[in-house]
Parts: structure tokens; C-alpha cells; sequence
């Protein structure tokens, strides 16, 4: 699709929350928080040229490298949510997208992802093929009061699930979706602990693509102040979690 006229280089978007979005306590689950987050993010890349469709053409594809999300609280069924959406740096095969999500006014969620050029054919990175010069770049606006850290998922740690991949986990790019990773880690957390909102921050690392019916095994590593999460397939690492509880 061109470049809508509508463009501009930082997007708002409403959304409203819907009870199919909310867990038992009706707030919105963090599964669902990242999904209206990277809803956000696709509808910028489309008014601005740079979409899944556009970039089929190319046998191109944004993929989620990393993600960190900074929560103060979450919002509740049928709260409207404005989520703004800008990009920090774009160059070659990669780019550094800020997001926020506010609820009258107020900032509750800060987020700061990193997404890679996928060749959907080849299965590997490469330059974006589509212009992106329209897009202005803001740098110095963060969204997060920290940037993106170095999970470490080698301390020692515990074999907690096994899973086959199937198909509903999949997405249009024909690998696991990246929430569901963070669904299949916090399906094995104390319930209490996202009941009550304890995470106050957490961040995934997306290391190697997994696809359907790979065998995997999850991984937990517990302290004090945080929860670690890895997926390995054959014993190398495809994703990390780590969160941070207030």
C-alpha cells in the first residue's frame, strides 16, 4: 500500500478493552498488553508503507527480537487505552520502536521492542527493501525508564514443562507467535502473583524461530526480586523471560 496521507512520524491509537482481553480479576492479561501493543505498531508500519503486505512483496516480514514492557498497573473491561507509538532508530535490517500506553492521561505501560528484516523465504535477516526516509526518527524519546538488558538464562535452573509446538501457536510468518511464548512461561507462574499485578516490569529475548510440532522444554530459574523463563529446543536456547516482581 503508498504511504497514506494520513502518516505522521508518532501514531495515537484508541483501543478499548474487551472482556475476551481480561483475566479472571478483569484486567487486561499481559499476553493480550503485548498484543494490542504490536496491534499498534503494525497499523503505524501500514500507514506509513512499511506493512506485512508491503513487505511480502519482497518475501519480507518485521519480526520481534526483544521486548521490554515497564508497568505501573494495567487497565480494566472497558477502559478505553490510547497507545502512541514512535521509532527510535531504523536502519538496514533493524529498528527500535518506542510505545505507551495511557489511560486518561496517564501513563501506565512503557514499552521499548526491537524488530529485525525477516526473509520469510530464506528464513534469515536482511536490509529492508522498502523506503523508510519518510518516517522521522526520535532517538532521545524513550518510553522506558531502562533500556533493554542481558537476560541471563545459564544460572542454575529448573526443567518445569515439555511441549510440542502445534498449530494454533503459529502465526502468518509460520513460527510460533512471540506471546506465546510469554503465555506458555506464565501459565507456569503462582497465580497470585499476575492476579495481583506483581510484575512491575519484564523483558523477552527471541532467539531462534521455533516451528510446528518442535519439541521444547521450559526452563525456571527463581530469586528474590525476579523470575527467569528459557525454551530450548535440542538443548540450545530459543527464548528467554525474565520478571521483574515488585
Amino acid at each position: 500500500m503508498p504511504i497514506s496521507p494520513n502518516f505522521t512520524s508518532i501514531l495515537s491509537k484508541d483501543w478499548e478493552i474487551n472482556f475476551t482481553q481480561c483475566a479472571p480479576n478483569g484486567f487486561l492479561k499481559y499476553t493480550d498488553l503485548c498484543n494490542i501493543l504490536q496491534l499498534t505498531a503494525a497499523a503505524h508500519s501500514e500507514i506509513g508503507g512499511i506493512s506485512f503486505t508491503d513487505m511480502q512483496e519482497y518475501d519480507q516480514a518485521w519480526v520481534l527480537s526483544r521486548m521490554r514492557i515497564e508497568i505501573s498497573k494495567l487497565p480494566k473491561w472497558g477502559d478505553t487505552v490510547t497507545v502512541k507509538t514512535w521509532i527510535n532508530s531504523l536502519e538496514n535490517s533493524r529498528s527500535v520502536r518506542a510505545l505507551e500506553m495511557h489511560v486518561n492521561g496517564e501513563k501506565i505501560v512503557g514499552s521499548e521492542t526491537f524488530w529485525a528484516v525477516f526473509n520469510t523465504k530464506k528464513r534469515r535477516p536482511e536490509a529492508l527493501a522498502l523506503p523508510f526516509e519518510h518516517f522521522e526518527l526520535y532517538p532521545e524519546k524513550r518510553a522506558t525508564l531502562e533500556g533493554f538488558s542481558k537476560i541471563n538464562f545459564n544460572n542454575e535452573k529448573e526443567m518445569v514443562f515439555e511441549k510440542s509446538v502445534f498449530l494454533s501457536d503459529l502465526d502468518i510468518v509460520n513460527h510460533v507467535n512471540n506471546v506465546k511464548y510469554l503465555e506458555w512461561c506464565l501459565d507456569l507462574v503462582d497465580e497470585k502473583l499476575i492476579l495481583n499485578q506483581k510484575i512491575e516490569s519484564f523483558e523477552m529475548n527471541f532467539l531462534k524461530e521455533l516451528s510446528l510440532k518442535d519439541q521444547v522444554i521450559i526452563h525456571e530459574s527463581i530469586s528474590e526480586d525476579e523470575t527467569v523463563f528459557s525454551i530450548t529446543k535440542e538443548d540450545k536456547t530459543s527464548f528467554a523471560l525474565q520478571l521483574n516482581w515488585k
